[in-house]
């Protein structure tokens, strides 16, 4: 069963227009495929759904009772639903409220499943700025330190995955999953712990910002020469010349997120 106008707040109906017209949670499915939890295919929709805005900062969630009757869920999955998106700082239980919406300033927009939701629907400009700021800041140093630092094992397996992203394309599966792989090698041959931490974080914005992009049409432009100007700069051990090719990509593909939010807004 779809979710229905019961589970919006009075107070939030007239957001409800943003809500995902999705599949139901329960869909048969395709042979070999991996059976998602129904708990976290919930946590997918009120993650999306408090990201873009329905549910907004400090408004109150549909009670346990009142959703598990609309969704014809368990109240047991639906309260594992809530502890998902609390452990992500989206949402806080409190007595005699409820579950409430938390400000913005408290979720961990870094969580790979929050940077998943907030690129299923159309992702806040600011959020977006905000998220290419960040990479703007850590992943020109990261490829500086890689020019100096990586070993002839990274660069052979930088170029490998070079290789597949310039005969799959962008556009394929295959071609995105050997993007990531390029930038997991970068960071990881930046030899810097505190970025590698960064590395699932920054993998995600990568995935879900290009997926956006191929869903908008939006991947005309032909990336390779960047990432070819970066993996050139490193294997040459050329410190600022990394830098500068890294900092030119991600610039790049920020014009082309900002393209989109362009073409959206309705005149």
């Amino acid at each position: 069963m779809m979710m229905t106008s019961k589970a919006v707040p009075p107070s939030e109906a007239a957001s409800s227009s943003k809500r995902s017209e999705g599949p139901p949670l329960r869909t048969p499915p395709e042979p070999g495929s991996f059976i998602r939890p129904l708990h976290l295919l919930l946590a997918d929709r009120l993650g999306a759904d408090i990201l873009c805005g329905v549910y907004k900062p400090g408004s109150t969630l549909p009670t346990e009772m009142a959703s598990s009757s609309s969704l014809d869920i368990s109240r047991s999955a639906y309260r594992e639903t809530i502890r998902t998106l609390a452990a992500k700082g989206l949402v806080q239980s409190r007595t005699k409220r409820g579950t409430c919406v938390n400000d913005p300033s408290k979720w961990n927009v870094l969580d790979p499943d929050v940077l998943r939701w907030m690129f299923d629907r159309d992702p806040n400009p600011q959020f977006t700025r905000d998220l290419f700021e960040l990479r703007l800041i850590t992943e020109p140093a990261a490829a500086e330190f890689a020019a100096s630092r990586a070993s002839a094992a990274e660069i052979a397996e930088m170029k490998l995955a070079l290789d597949v992203m310039k005969d799959k394309t962008l556009m394929t599966e295959e071609g995105r999953t050997a993007d990531l792989e390029f930038h997991r090698i970068l960071l990881t041959a930046a030899r810097n712990t505190a970025l590698a931490s960064l590395s699932s974080s920054i993998g995600a914005a990568i995935s879900w910002s290009t997926s956006y992009k191929a869903r908008h049409n939006a991947l005309d432009r032909d990336s390779m020469p960047d990432h070819e100007r970066i993996y050139e700069a490193i294997a040459a051990r050329n410190p600022s010349e990394a830098r500068w090719a890294m900092e030119s990509l991600i610039r790049l593909a920020q014009g082309d997120l900002q393209r989109i939010d362009s073409q959206s807004v309705v005149p």
